[in-house]
């Protein structure tokens, strides 16, 4: 395995009319699996597809350890990529698949190759489907065979490009198992690109999100929930999103009041204002999520709003809010109350976020964050 290093990565097409990639920088360390994840036609696949070899990037430098490979050819590269579509040769038999990378990139013999695939195989748990064709497998064993011709070269990195998105839900949760459980036996070097949020959270030793080919964010699952940069990674990750409101942050002693000159009031402590960035009187986008959303004891001096409808979802409800148009509170399936119903919430200040109305750039000094976003 070997560590990745992307300097200032930028593509264009068109002759410049569209930026596709825009000067993009990462690090993925040796054993390291990284989680690329963004809106659709924010630049991942582009990414990926550059660091492949298989587009060729307007600006910038690829490294796969200390070698500079950026003018490399795709098939120079010590790379193996798993693609959305599997990408299998319908009139080869699944051995012949696997081996397929093995006869045009190795000197192995007969044997030697044989005895490979016959390893990825079995760990793919594939090892009877070997003389069967493509067309006579279902979606997840086709799924298996292309992560098995993948392993079976031993590259030096692995790229995944949305693999699991054409299966189903319980297909997908059992193959992300599945590649989680080859990263912890393998320790594979691996960059994954998928559109599902709950994927790149799950898998991921490290997130990466993409907007509009720029780099948003880059960090641990935990610390993106947590401290996300800014408004729009704040809102893209986590289900259901972010609550958003827009409010003036005004003095008060010490001490700083959320309001929106009505109903809205909400103290912050002294030692959160002190990590606060904001003017007298500035404009703020308050955020929120909706586990971090409480009801209230009656008369415990919360804001109150009505319940304009209520969702069971198992063993949590959420509890859509008269206080904005799609404001949520998750809360346990035991709270109910009724559609209609006036209530009293209130938050827990360690969570909420407050962002700049117009950058959308976080105004806490202590989010701590791996990069400053580019201004809206």
């Amino acid at each position: 395995m070997a560590s990745l290093r992307v300097e200032n990565l930028r593509k264009e097409f068109d002759r410049g009319t569209i930026v596709a990639v825009d000067d993009v920088n990462l690090e993925v360390e040796d054993g390291e699996f990284v989680t690329v994840v963004g809106p659709s036609g924010c630049g991942k696949t582009t990414t990926l597809r550059m660091i492949a070899g298989l587009e060729k990037p307007t600006q910038g430098s690829i490294y796969l350890g200390d070698e500079d490979v950026t003018k490399q050819s795709a098939r120079d590269r010590d790379i193996a990529m798993v693609f959305q579509n599997y990408a299998l040769y319908p009139h080869k038999t699944v051995f012949q698949n696997m081996e397929f990378g093995l006869r045009m990139s190795t000197n192995l013999s007969k044997a030697k190759r044989k005895e490979k695939v016959q390893w990825a195989a079995e760990m793919m748990g594939i090892e009877e489907l070997l003389e069967q064709k493509p067309d006579e497998l279902s979606g997840g064993q086709k799924q298996r065979v292309a992560l098995g011709r993948a392993i079976v070269r031993e590259p030096k990195l692995f790229l995944f490009d949305e693999p699991l998105s054409n299966l189903d839900a319980k297909l997908r949760t059992t193959m992300r198992a599945e590649i989680q459980r080859l990263q912890d036996e393998l320790g594979i070097t691996a960059v994954y690109v998928t559109h599902d949020q709950e994927e790149a959270m799950t898998m991921g030793d490290k997130i990466v999100i993409l907007r509009d080919g720029e780099l948003q964010q880059i960090g641990a699952p935990t610390e993106v929930y947590d401290k996300p940069a800014n408004e729009f990674v704040g809102g893209f990750v986590g289900s259901p999103s972010m609550n958003f409101l827009e409010l003036a942050a005004r003095p008060s002693g010490n001490s700083i009041v959320l309001t929106d000159g009505e109903d809205f009031r909400y103290s912050l402590s002294q030692a959160y204002a002190n990590d606060l960035d904001v003017a007298d009187g500035q404009t703020v986008t308050m955020g929120i999520r909706p586990e971090d959303v409480y009801v209230a004891d009656p008369g415990s001096d919360g804001i109150e709003t009505a319940v304009d409808v209520l969702e069971p979802v198992g063993s949590d409800n959420y509890l859509y809010l008269e206080i904005q148009e799609g404001f949520i509170a998750r809360v346990n399936a035991d709270i109910k109350p009724n559609v209609g119903e006036r209530i009293e919430i209130t938050f827990d200040e360690s969570k909420i976020r407050l962002f700049d109305v117009e950058t959308g750039e976080s105004l806490l000094h202590h989010s701590d964050q791996t990069i400053t976003p580019p201004e809206a």
